[in-house]
């Protein structure tokens, strides 16, 4: 064919840095600490709930259920958020189960975004929410997190990288649609405050804006920070939807379950979007994570909580791959949430070779030059050597 077959909303967007990285990753027989999935094993009771789904007497679960949701995984999430957010949710409007948080948000900016609108993105981002703003034909607007340089010693914190008001503030305007909050921030790990959540919010109030609030890693918070969900906030309620994430709370990304809450005013336009794209989500799947869900509803807070023993888990993970990127030179920024953590990577730079005539940016030639040239890991001697920064730092948190 002579004329273009591809619609014009795919035009730069064809890319994508998952795709690359996988095969770099499989070619090389590197480990992939890229994307963002775990490598140990869910909870038992999780997968005994999946095998009691496909194996047991119950044939329905083989078969389609509610498009919009499965009944009892609705049910029970409406029965937590309802919780988490002090308001009372009906599963059958304020829920909508999706294939995973990434058709969530497929769903947010089909069903909000088009030509003409900004949607604020704020920087570093999980990197779907650009291209899915373009593809809905809305123009993607971008707030840097600034971050202050820590005390000579000290690492830096993602705590460290603020919004800067009154710049946040110039980045609304009359176009302004929406802004997407992704707290706990992949890839930084950083967890928002009240106090910038309540920054945001009077924004989003004052210009009538949305708010596509992710919060796919809400268990994954450590040092005792806590997750605040910015619809509980005044005013956010009837302007935010909240995406949520089965594969990131119980450790099985590969079921692809995720789902939004928020008010039916929104919802029944995702529900549009839903049923003339995706319209079902897999029943057994479903019916496995509602049963997962009430036993931790029935547990929260509790010890033996699988919300409350991930998290400690993944902290100790955390502070191990601290103590291996200083034992090399670099310099970690350490997450308050989230399995992301991102260095300065500039002590390197003399080692990587350039690339004649080439835009691409340092810290993706540096990834790639790691996953070819460094595939060892480094030597318990001198990850001891670097335990004393990591008990300095350590110590410092814990200092009034």
């Amino acid at each position: 064919m002579s004329r273009p077959v591809q619609a014009r909303r795919l035009e730069g967007i064809d890319k994508n840095i998952w795709v690359e990285f996988v095969k770099l990753a499989a070619t090389y027989s590197t480990v992939n600490l890229g994307q963002g999935f775990p490598d140990f094993p869910p909870p038992d009771f999780l997968k005994e709930a999946f095998s009691r789904a496909v194996s047991g007497e119950k044939h329905t679960l083989h078969q389609y259920t509610r498009a919009f949701g499965h009944p009892p995984l609705v049910k029970i999430l409406a029965q937590l958020f309802g919780k988490l957010l002090g308001r009372e949710l009906d599963p059958m409007t304020n829920v909508m189960v999706t294939v995973g948080a990434y058709q969530a948000l497929f769903c947010c900016f089909q069903a909000f975004i088009e030509e003409g609108d900004e949607v604020i993105i704020i920087e570093p981002f999980f990197d779907c929410y650009e291209p899915m703003v373009k593809m809905a034909g809305g123009t993607p607007v971008y707030i840097p997190l600034r971050p202050k340089a820590p005390k000579e010693g000290k690492l830096m914190s993602s705590a460290d990288w603020q919004l800067d008001p009154a710049e946040l503030a110039s980045k609304f305007s009359e176009q302004t649609k929406a802004i997407v909050l992704n707290s706990p921030n992949n890839p930084l790990g950083k967890v928002f405050s009240r106090g910038e959540l309540e920054l945001i919010a009077d924004l989003c109030v004052k210009h009538d804006a949305l708010c596509i609030s992710d919060e796919v890693y809400e268990w994954l918070v450590y040092d005792g920070k806590e997750h605040i969900r910015i619809a509980s906030l005044p005013g956010m309620w009837d302007r935010t939807v909240i995406v949520g994430s089965a594969g990131k709370t119980f450790s099985i990304t590969g079921w692809k379950v995720g789902w939004t809450v928020g008010p039916n005013r929104l919802l029944q336009h995702l529900r549009t979007v839903h049923q003339n794209s995706v319209y079902h989500c897999a029943t057994a799947a479903q019916d496995a994570v509602a049963q997962g869900f009430q036993r931790e509803l029935e547990r929260y807070g509790k010890p033996d909580s699988y919300f409350v023993q991930l998290p400690r888990e993944l902290q100790q993970k955390r502070d191990q791959l601290i103590q291996s990127l200083v034992a090399v030179g670099m310099k970690p920024i350490i997450p308050e949430g989230t399995y992301f953590l991102v260095a300065d990577i500039s002590e390197f730079k003399s080692e990587v070779p350039d690339v004649p005539d080439s835009d691409e940016p340092y810290d993706s030639r540096f990834a790639k030059w790691m996953v070819k040239n460094k595939v060892n890991l480094p030597e318990d001697a001198t990850l001891k050597a670097a335990d004393d920064i990591l008990q300095r730092w350590k110590l410092e948190k814990a200092a009034p």
